[in-house]
């Protein structure tokens, strides 16, 4: 008699799981890219033998996971269609599963280390003067005597994502904005805590400044070194005043 430790129990996929299975499967074996339509509900619905609520249910879950894009209306752009740029999907299981406490505050930390330290260093290899203008402007608007935290925090993430963007690497990018977006409300809270919003953001903008600086001078290290310190003082600075250390 075999050994029963080589059986396994059997699953049972609700309808919508396995609906989303053979898209999922279409999607990594290549017959499905990004931009292509799906079926029409109704036809959609027949060729998988389902019924139309599990159909809309199993498109629903990939539609917020931001694969999917449901285009209301007829024609040849209504219905599913295959997302083309990335989405809010990542955005927002980042936002829950940090809410959720899942990842600590140091986590969050060293994941923005290891990112900004690498985009610094790429983007003084590749970025071009487009690029250092438009990183300019942002410290420019940064520098407003009457900008508001929120602002101010908006700002800041925008200044590193555009980094990031410099760099060339679509991925990185994305996924660097998407931890900015995450921790955004966060930081405004940790700015809110701080004594002297303003003194902490001087020192922000200054720091901005030689970052930006060593990216111009095409000095890698320098950057890493300096976004290092960025980040780190930060830390430093509102674990000091008792507040959860995210830069």
């Amino acid at each position: 008699m075999a050994s029963t430790e080589q059986w396994e129990p059997v699953q049972r996929l609700r309808t919508y799981e396995q609906v989303m299975a053979q898209i999922e499967q279409r999607i990594l074996d290549g017959r499905l890219k990004a931009g292509d339509h799906l079926p029409s509900e109704r036809d959609f619905a027949a060729l998988l033998g389902v019924s139309r609520p599990s159909l809309r249910e199993s498109l629903r879950v990939l539609e917020a996971l931001g694969v999917v894009e449901i285009r209301r209306g007829g024609g040849p752009d209504g219905g599913a269609a295959l997302v083309q740029t990335p989405g809010d999907g990542l955005v927002n299981l980042l936002k829950l599963q940090i809410a959720l406490a899942h990842f600590s505050s140091n986590d969050v930390v060293e994941t923005r280390l290891t990112l900004e330290e690498w985009s610094v260093r790429e983007a003084a290899a590749r970025a071009n003067d487009d690029d250092h203008r438009e990183l300019a402007k942002i410290l420019d608007r940064m520098d407003d005597l009457g900008i508001d935290s929120a602002e101010f925090n908006r700002l800041d993430a925008a200044f590193h994502v555009r980094i990031a963007e410099s760099t060339g690497n679509a991925l990185t990018a994305h996924f660097m904005s998407s931890l900015r977006t995450a921790i955004h409300q966060q930081m405004v809270d940790r700015y809110a805590e701080l004594a002297d919003w303003r003194a902490t953001a001087t020192i922000v903008r200054a720091e901005h400044r030689d970052i930006l600086a060593a990216i111009i001078e095409r000095d890698g290290l320098l950057a890493s070194q300096r976004v290092n310190t960025h980040i780190n003082d930060f830390y430093k600075t509102t674990k000091a005043r008792g507040t959860t250390p995210i830069e």
